[in-house]
């Protein structure tokens, strides 16, 4: 076992040496850094794109040979509902557990505040001072997971079980992460079906004390309906990195669609969050309004206001207004920014989930504590489990809260 002086320089040694390994063989340096600890295991799971699943990344050409999965199929996955390692993914929080006089322990891998999946550690024995160390370890193994995955198919062909469709890669080529916050803001999203999204895409970013939430819905299912999602956050990202307000935004994407992808509509909310005041500003281009949710109570309303068209309309409309709409949030607010997907997802009876069914259940997760993230990811599976796992049209949820100290 490494002593103290030699743990920091176990650590810098793992990560300069990610630098020149295969992404696949990252699982190699954990288990390599495992045994200097003195620990019998350490293996990566990473939660799959759905959240369903916790998957061991494994390096090419080993199986996965374990004779202690309770909860696992064959590729040693674990369940994220219903198993310890998947109470750690859902709750951010370490899990514990011994048998056969063995520890078992399982570390969340966050990314900021984005969960990528645990860290699996077994060993004789745990003292505070191991333990600390090992959850170093787990923080370095997310970080060199996180900067790897742009640069190899192996860890995203890890968290998917079955092939994109071409619209559903090229959106998620331009999605930020899943989750993003600091101590004044939690911003998290998700969306359905993963794996052939065709016209819905989201954007969250911080910059300068304020939050910039993009939701935006293209007209059509297919390919065409991917590339004008595309170019829409491509062109919401342009005109806000170059200082441009709300309205610059909807005309630089209503421009981008009537130039590259003519006759194509497409909805929208593009908004901003003061995170000193809880100033909240937003337009609204053909979307489902916003939700304002309160305590535990949706305030009907509150920001609904008249409709406007929607973008892509062409040269004719291009100097229709656009209305810039400004809400005062209390703390602990959050806003909910959703696609028509969502609330009308409908059963094969012909039952629509609709804004009730939304609202209660964030209202529900709320009470109970839970953080965004997690209460996306039950609302999402909630609602494809009400379309019995099939979707009509694409969902997505953004749901960001302001929580300043």
């Amino acid at each position: 076992m490494v002593k103290d002086a030699e743990y920091g320089s176990l650590l810098a040694r793992i990560l300069e040496e990610s630098h020149q390994t295969e992404p696949g063989q990252l699982p190699v340096l954990v288990e390599r850094a495992a045994a200097a600890l003195g620990l019998r295991s350490a293996r990566i799971l990473l939660s799959d794109i759905q959240q369903h699943r916790l998957v061991p990344l494994i390096p090419p050409g080993r199986t996965d040979e374990r004779d202690d999965r309770h909860h696992e199929p064959e590729d040693g996955a674990l369940a994220v509902d219903g198993t310890l390692a998947g109470w750690a993914y859902r709750t951010v929080s370490m899990r514990l557990s011994q048998s056969e006089g063995a520890l078992k322990v399982w570390l969340p891998l966050v990314d900021g505040i984005e969960r990528i999946g645990v860290l699996e550690i077994v060993s004789d024995s745990l003292d505070p001072a191991l333990l600390e160390r090992c959850k170093a370890l787990a923080d370095l193994s997310a970080l060199v997971v996180v900067s790897r995955t742009e640069y190899s198919d192996a860890i995203l062909q890890t968290v998917r079980s079955r092939p994109m469709s071409l619209a559903a890669e090229m959106v998620w080529a331009f999605l930020p992460p899943r989750t993003l916050g600091t101590g004044r803001v939690t911003s998290s999203a998700v969306l359905e079906p993963a794996y052939e999204i065709g016209g819905d895409a989201f954007d969250h970013s911080l910059m300068d004390g304020r939050l910039h939430l993009s939701v935006v819905d293209a007209m059509g299912h297919d390919l065409a309906s991917g590339l004008a999602s595309a170019v829409a956050m491509a062109g919401c990202r342009c005109a806000r990195r170059a200082g441009q307000s709300l309205d610059g935004i909807a005309v630089t994407v209503d421009e981008a669609l009537g130039r590259w992808i003519p006759d194509r509509l497409l909805t929208a909310v593009f908004a901003d969050l003061d995170l000193d005041g809880g100033v909240f500003t937003w337009i609204n281009c053909g979307h489902p309004p916003p939700l304002l949710i309160r305590g535990q109570h949706v305030i009907a309303g509150a920001l609904q206001r008249e409709s406007e068209l929607p973008l892509g309309l062409g040269p004719a409309h291009a100097d229709a207004p656009r209305t810039v709409h400004t809400a005062h949030l209390e703390p602990g607010d959050r806003v909910l920014i959703h696609t028509d997907g969502v609330t009308e997802a409908h059963s094969p009876d012909g039952d629509y989930f609709g804004e009730q069914r939304l609202a209660d259940h964030i209202v529900r997760a709320t009470a109970a504590g839970e953080k965004s993230p997690e209460a996306l990811r039950r609302l999402i599976h909630t609602i494809l489990e009400h379309q019995h796992g099939r979707l009509d049209d694409d969902a997505t949820i953004v749901l960001a809260e302001w929580h300043p100290p």
